[in-house]
């Protein structure tokens, strides 16, 4: 990598606005330009606002604005061929191509893969006649785990100990779908690994642990994230090392095999037992969000060279370092999410920071928008998140707390409890 670059990132959350922030940090990076983009973006980017569900828009674009580098977000352009659709340009993309996008768009293919590279994960069945009496549901002990087989935002699993619900889920799933997978209950403690992976070499990012339920004590449905904290402690070096040898390691080298390589984030979700055996939950084929927020921060080496060497096959060409610091954030969502948010109502003491010592706090925005009088209004479920970097885990939580606690969303919901289990080790 010779000059400074110019970057697309794809995408509009709270993700896209920490990998910009991090991004503007790069001393690699000349020009940032985000579609659609959010206001935190724009605040130190060019916003686009452009369709990205359209791979040949977003390629105009990126060959108009000469983009040195397309960093993208969201899964769903991933799975629709974006990648594929940016390589055929030459346009080096940070994100998988279409077939290995499936590692996130079809569960069943994920199970073929970790299954042909015995890769630990949860048995399964694939169903498909509607029943009101499916066996596997006395086969399995519940709580019993129905997941459809397609791209649902991270709304596509249920998890009941109801067989009337079980059962009603397994049933809508087929009828949409024409499928569905039921899985047996893995019993532990989740965290995440984002691991960057090309041809020549893989590196794992501090572990994380998100909270994916809405309310204090993991009570509450399930959400798109209310907060996460990293490096993980449930994550001990002897438990990473399992991870990599057990999991990382096998898919590695399985893909970097292949004739068109995984260039990007493989999210290796996993579930923690009892005797610290690592299980794979899920594959995403992306950064995870909130993860990103408080994993981004703890990179210390050039994150610019870091994704281009990814995207161009040369990562093992580059140190990577990180800062011996904890990041925790917290999110503050809409009234009335997860179901319906209400949006549109107007957000205050959002323009604060933290800057003592070692510590630091800001807000890391995502579904707000600023109305016509200038005022910032939530816009989606999850309005925006308060992140904290700090020597200590304590003191990140502290300060992330610090910032929350300061902004007004009329009826705004925000998880009191992050980073509870750590504290309990």
């Amino acid at each position: 990598m010779g000059s400074l670059m110019d970057i697309l990132i794809i995408g509009s959350g709270g993700r896209e606005h920490a990998l910009a922030i991090g991004l503007s940090d790069s001393k690699s990076v000349k020009n940032m330009h985000v579609a659609p983009g959010n206001v935190g973006t724009s605040i130190i980017a060019q916003n686009h606002d452009i369709d990205i569900s359209n791979s040949e828009e977003i390629l105009s674009l990126a060959s108009g604005l000469g983009i040195d580098l397309v960093i993208v977000g969201p899964e769903a352009p991933l799975v629709e061929g974006l990648a594929d659709c940016l390589n055929s340009s030459e346009i080096p993309c940070f994100g998988p191509i279409s077939k290995w996008a499936n590692l996130e768009g079809s569960k069943k293919y994920a199970k073929e893969v970790m299954e042909k590279l015995d890769i630990p994960t949860a048995n399964y069945v694939e169903l498909f006649e509607v029943s009101e009496n499916h066996a596997i549901l006395d086969k399995y002990k519940p709580p019993w785990v129905i997941k459809r087989d397609v791209l649902a935002g991270g709304k596509g699993v249920t998890v009941t100990s109801s067989k009337e619900m079980a059962t009603s889920s397994i049933n809508n799933a087929i009828e949409i779908d024409g499928s569905v997978l039921v899985e047996e209950f893995m019993e532990g403690e989740e965290a995440s690994i984002l691991v960057i992976m090309d041809e020549s070499d893989y590196v794992c990012l501090p572990p994380s642990q998100d909270h994916k339920r809405l309310k204090d004590n993991d009570e509450g449905p399930n959400t798109g994230g209310m907060g996460a904290y990293a490096p993980a402690p449930v994550v001990t070096s002897s438990i990473l090392r399992r991870v990599e040898e057990e999991i990382v390691q096998p898919m590695h080298s399985y893909l970097k095999n292949q004739e068109f390589p995984y260039r990007g984030c493989l999210y290796v979700g996993i579930m923690i037992d009892t005797d610290g055996a690592p299980r794979v939950v899920e594959f995403n084929v992306r950064f995870g969000d909130p993860e990103t927020q408080v994993t981004i921060p703890l990179i210390s080496s050039d994150i610019g060279e870091l994704f281009f060497s990814a995207a161009t096959g040369n990562l093992s060409k580059v140190d990577v370092n990180f800062h011996s610091y904890s990041s925790a954030t917290v999110v503050l969502a809409s009234n009335n999410y997860p179901s319906r948010p209400i949006i549109g109502d107007i957000i205050s003491g959002n323009n604060v920071s933290i800057e003592e010592g070692e510590i630091r706090a800001f807000v890391h925005y995502a579904g707000t928008a600023i109305n016509a009088d200038g005022d910032y209004v939530s816009s989606g479920g999850r309005v925006l998140s308060a992140t904290g970097i700090a020597p200590t885990l304590k003191e990140a939580v502290e300060a992330s707390y610090q910032i929350i606690n300061n902004i007004q969303l009329k009826d705004s919901q925000h998880r009191s409890d992050i980073a509870f289990r750590a504290f309990e080790r």
